[in-house]
């Protein structure tokens, strides 16, 4: 009896450790690709980049960026919504100038220091953004925070995450507050002196207006801009981008997401799939951030794909909005990938050049126009049934949930499952039952040796 109780505990040990230790490395592997990227290239020469130009009679919007990383939805796409109202100043700040990463692995060029933009100003930004800003580098996180602190009289937005760097600065004591809902029970954790709540897009404190994950953030930036130039202004670009859910925007309240078996599908993605498929996207001038953005929010923050950034040449490139981006990768050192996207609905004339030298490479690898084929749609609805596509549909639908795009305008076909990541773990299974089997004859099998008796004796 004692013999099958330790052959159970070693079983259970054994698998236990393996797939703990296998699955926490996939996904510390797969967080740190994702949220602490960063650009450890030769840097080009910056040179010659300029700010957009500032209109002294417009309001400024400050868009920050952490010291360490930040996150690209949160960033990219108030960057891109206030700047196409055509009536703000809207600018990338951060504590320097040196290149900044945004999650997923894209790299940015800020405008102006903190310091400078108030310098610029000789006041405060009419409007700050706050994005999702990782805070592992205390020292170097702490000038952001007392940046927000400084300024907290302003009209301050967060995005998705950002509330949580907004609760640190302690600005959200006393308010309410909502966060991406797969954060909300962590933040009430961490912020208990916050009401938060999960079932509101957006919460309007006045001054402070705090987003729900992702696709919240294009209502809460909506909302604001209702707020500064009236509804028209709002409805005209939701118009302009075909957003399907400006309801939201007038009316905020939702049901509260509940975590089902698609939010497992994500983690055991980021734990055992190990064959990740390596994504291009293609960086040209004049390209729209909000189109960028959703390749990399898409894809990268799946546990099933790399995406890497790739231009003709190393010189930066200078988005519709005036936003400098850097790419890692020069078509001259390119690494081999699986796929290449342009992203774009103008992209077969604007990057029409730098495709034209892409296949002079002679890779035989095609470009996908993702959103050039279908212009009136929301820029997000092709990425996503793509990823199903490329990968499976019980991925693309976590995507979906996690972008929290809550219309249903997306047709997901694809395979059903993960049946990688499914067949990885099945083979994860088999080897680490094959070496317990062998740990368990070695040493728990081994039979004990055989008494011998003593010769009788004859006398």
């Amino acid at each position: 009896m004692k013999k099958v109780l330790l052959r159970i505990t070693l079983y259970v040990v054994v698998f236990a450790v393996f797939f703990a230790g296998v699955g926490v490395m996939g996904i510390l592997h797969f967080r740190k690709n994702f949220y602490s990227t960063t650009f450890d290239l030769p840097a080009p020469s910056l040179q010659g980049i300029e700010p957009p130009v500032y209109d002294p009679q417009k309001p400024t919007v400050a868009v920050l960026m952490g010291n360490v990383t930040t996150e690209d939805f949160d960033f990219l796409i108030p960057y891109d919504l206030f700047s196409r109202t055509d009536a703000f100043n809207v600018y990338a700040v951060a504590p320097d100038k040196n290149i900044k990463p945004l999650t997923g692995g894209l790299d940015v060029v800020p405008h102006f220091t903190m310091a400078e933009i108030d310098a610029k100003l000789g006041k405060s930004p009419d409007i700050i953004v706050v994005p999702q800003m990782i805070r592992t580098d205390e020292e170097g996180y702490k000038p952001i925070r007392e940046y927000m602190q400084q300024h907290a009289d302003t009209t301050i937005i967060s995005i998705c995450g950002g509330a949580e760097n907004l609760a640190d600065s302690g600005l959200l004591k006393g308010k309410s507050a909502n966060t991406h809902w797969q954060g909300v029970a962590t933040a009430k954790s961490s912020f208990p002196d916050t009401t938060w709540r999960d079932d509101l897009r957006y919460i309007d404190n006045g001054n402070i207006i705090v987003t729900g994950g992702q696709m919240a953030g294009i209502d809460g930036v909506l909302h604001l801009i209702e707020k500064k130039l009236g509804e028209a202004a709002a409805l005209k670009v939701a118009q302009e981008i075909h957003y399907p859910t400006y309801s939201f925007v007038t009316n905020p309240k939702v049901d509260p997401f509940k975590v089902d078996v698609r939010l497992s599908t994500y983690y055991l993605n980021n734990a055992f799939q190990w064959n990740k498929t390596d994504l291009g996207v293609l960086l040209y001038n004049g390209m729209d951030e909000m189109e960028l953005s959703t390749i990399f929010d898409t894809y990268a923050d799946t546990g099933t794909t790399r995406v890497l950034t790739l231009a003709a040449s190393e010189n930066p490139i200078v988005t519709k909005h005036h936003l400098n981006l850097i790419s890692r990768h020069t078509f001259a050192k390119a690494p081999n990938l699986d796929r290449l996207i342009v992203p774009g609905t103008d992209a077969k004339t604007l990057a029409a050049s730098d495709v034209a030298q892409w296949k002079q490479k002679g890779t035989g690898l095609q470009p996908l126009y993702i959103h050039a084929d279908q212009p009136d749609r929301f820029v997000f609805e092709a990425p996503l049934e793509d990823l199903a596509k490329q990968e499976d549909v019980l991925t693309a639908k976590h995507a979906v949930k996690r972008l929290e795009y809550r219309a249903n305008h997306v047709t997901l076909e694809g395979p059903a499952l993960p049946y990688e990541t499914y067949g990885e773990l099945l083979l994860l299974t088999v080897l680490v039952l094959m070496a317990t089997i062998a740990v368990d004859r070695r040493f728990l099998l081994k039979k004990a040796p055989a008494t011998t008796s003593s010769p009788t004796r004859r006398y």
